[in-house]
């Protein structure tokens, strides 16, 4: 018999839209919860109008086929509700009261308008787990302002470390290449739910769980906050470089870049005989890790000389056999194509309610017993209304 997936009868009425919340929803709809989404009649959620669409060049209908809408909505079942509607409100009223999570990043205040807000909610189910996500949280000065992936990279301080150094090529502060504000969001959300539900069994109520984008990008700092916070010295832009170790750069070969990263000295005299440079492994300004972060621009230019006379394929396989952390720096097409990514099936093929075949990314999460429900279609708008409307099946 198939095993269940590991949420498998848990009710969760997602109210969320673009990224974070959606994404942190689709995660509880993949461990096997029924998750509703509400949408906007007519409309939806807004990415499902982002380009590109999944389906090019010819997308079958503009709503139905956006890649972002289908990055964070597989799995769903969806309704369309106008919740400005005595209707809308007493339908949202009647699902939560059966729920056991509810999803939301509306701006603070705008669900209370509507009695759609944690006090409305918990009044009507007291064991309801209410998840607010926005980008500066319920509390603060900010708490009314929109908050968007990108603006929190920025405010947050994550731009200020990303990127080369302003006198650099290419200088200056850069985004991440993803969203990654918003799915770190989701993910802490995500076991802020599961610590709920899990607290549920004692006390047997519910709780209010308030996320902020800003809040997660401050934590993501890190060990760069800590530093910060235990020197006073505000850490500057080193491109691919690791402030702790060196050498830890990106280094271009004849035909393209490889990324280094030696962590100790012993790894650092195995480099240098796979490198054919054993005068560098002895050499006291280099021998130990400090000495070569103080010394980095003495030993940069013999270690990118060294790099220029190989390949990626030549300089990747002499440092993995030496036991050398140290990987080509991929396109996309590249990591699709990469056998530990085709080994471990991080693309499904998701077939569609026509018979036709999508390739999507799957969920990462491995369990030796129980199932994970990554391979379903997002839904079409309102496509489950009519079954919505007569209450959780």
């Amino acid at each position: 018999m198939t095993p269940h997936a590991p949420l498998h009868g848990l009710r969760v009425l997602d109210l969320s839209r673009i990224l974070a919340g959606p994404m942190a929803a689709q995660l509880l709809a993949d461990l096997g919860a029924d998750v509703i989404k509400i949408e906007r009649p007519g409309i939806g959620d807004d990415s499902r109008e982002w380009a590109p669409p999944m389906m090019m060049p010819n997308p079958r209908e503009p709503l139905e086929e956006s890649v972002y809408f289908w990055t964070c909505n597989r799995g769903k079942r969806s309704a369309t509700v106008d919740i400005t509607t005595p209707n809308g409100q007493a339908l949202i009223t009647r699902l939560a009261r059966d729920a056991d999570v509810l999803v939301e990043n509306y701006k603070v205040g705008t669900l209370s308008r509507y009695s759609l807000d944690y006090t409305s909610l918990q009044a009507a189910n007291p064991r309801l787990i209410y998840c607010s996500i926005t980008g500066f949280g319920q509390t603060g000065p900010l708490r009314e302002r929109p908050g968007y992936d990108t603006i929190i990279q920025a405010l947050g301080g994550l731009m200020s470390i990303t990127g080369n150094a302003d006198d650099a090529p290419g200088g200056g502060p850069r985004k991440s290449g993803i969203a990654v504000v918003d799915q770190m969001t989701a993910l802490y959300s995500v076991v802020g739910i599961l610590a709920a539900l899990q607290e549920r069994h004692m006390s047997g109520l519910g709780q209010h769980i308030d996320m902020s984008l800003l809040d997660v990008q401050v934590a993501a700092l890190t060990n760069v906050g800590m530093n910060y916070l235990a020197s006073g010295k505000v850490p500057s832009r080193l491109g691919n470089r690791l402030t702790t170790v060196y050498p830890s750069d990106s280094f271009r070969c004849s035909d393209g870049d490889l990324m280094l990263i030696v962590g100790n000295d012993s790894q650092f005299r195995r480099f240098c005989r796979a490198m054919n440079l054993d005068g560098l492994a002895t050499d006291p300004r280099f021998a130990r890790n400090a000495d070569r972060l103080a010394n980095a621009a003495l030993l940069e230019p013999l270690l990118r000389a060294a790099f220029e006379q190989k390949t990626v394929d030549q300089c990747e396989a002499l440092l993995t056999e030496a036991g050398v952390p140290a990987a080509p720096i991929n396109d996309i097409a590249q990591v699709f194509r990469n056998p530990q990514v085709v080994a471990r099936g991080m693309v499904r093929d998701t077939c569609r309610p026509d018979g036709t075949i999508s390739r999507t990314l799957a969920n990462p999460i491995r369990m030796s017993r129980s199932s994970i429900r990554d391979n379903r279609v997002p839904p079409h708008l309102g496509e489950h209304t009519a079954d919505v409307q007569q209450g959780w099946s």
